[in-house]
């Protein structure tokens, strides 16, 4: 087995985590599972993660990662800010539809973080984390584009935050896809109309 900086290493065991996970559940996956995924011994898994808690945490903020750097890459300033706004709700919901199974884990993960004694903070934590990202997205936004808000970023965030967090579980229960384009349009023009001209 190649030597590998351990970062490059919790990366690598993260990413198997996540696989193993999404295919098997939280509950069904163990470190020997992990390690098997990703190649490499079981005590090379546990020079890198100390605990499960430090593996899920891992885990939920590598996942997140994935669908920030996607709508990152989409918000970038066009024409108007509905069609910057728009593009950034269209690229998160792509990567919702490819990857629902990920999705998936992340509600899993929720669930699992607040039955289990000691580990609520990260289930909070995992919300902080999607606020957060909401409230770096519009203070980038607000840069680029200057523009002033009616309501304060951090509760546009919230909001932002729990209307994905619904339309995507909404999603994942039902499977519907036809009302979605609708949905995120409606959404669109609601944070449009929070705009404040200077």
């Amino acid at each position: 087995m190649a030597r590998m900086p351990s970062a490059q290493r919790r990366r690598q065991l993260t990413e198997a985590a996540i696989r193993a996970m999404t295919r098997d559940g939280v509950a069904r996956t163990t470190t020997r599972s992990i390690a098997a995924e990703a190649d490499v011994s079981l005590s090379v898994f546990h020079y890198c993660f100390d605990s499960k808690q430090a593996l899920i945490e891992s885990v939920i903020t590598t996942i997140t990662d994935h669908y920030i750097t996607v709508v990152k890459e989409a918000i970038r300033p066009r024409a108007t800010l509905q069609e910057t706004v728009r593009a950034g709700f269209q690229a998160y919901w792509d990567h919702v539809v490819a990857r629902p199974g990920e999705h998936m884990l992340t509600y899993e993960l929720t669930q699992y973080a607040l039955r289990e004694p000691g580990f609520e903070h990260l289930a909070r934590r995992q919300y902080e984390l999607y606020h957060d990202t909401y409230a770096e997205l519009i203070e980038q936004l607000r840069k680029d584009m200057g523009f002033e808000l009616g309501v304060p970023v951090a509760v546009l965030a919230r909001y932002l935050a729990a209307m994905t967090d619904g339309l995507t579980l909404n999603f994942l229960v039902l499977g519907d896809e036809t009302s979605v384009a609708d949905m995120l349009d409606m959404i669109t023009e609601h944070v449009a109309g929070l705009i404040v001209t200077p």
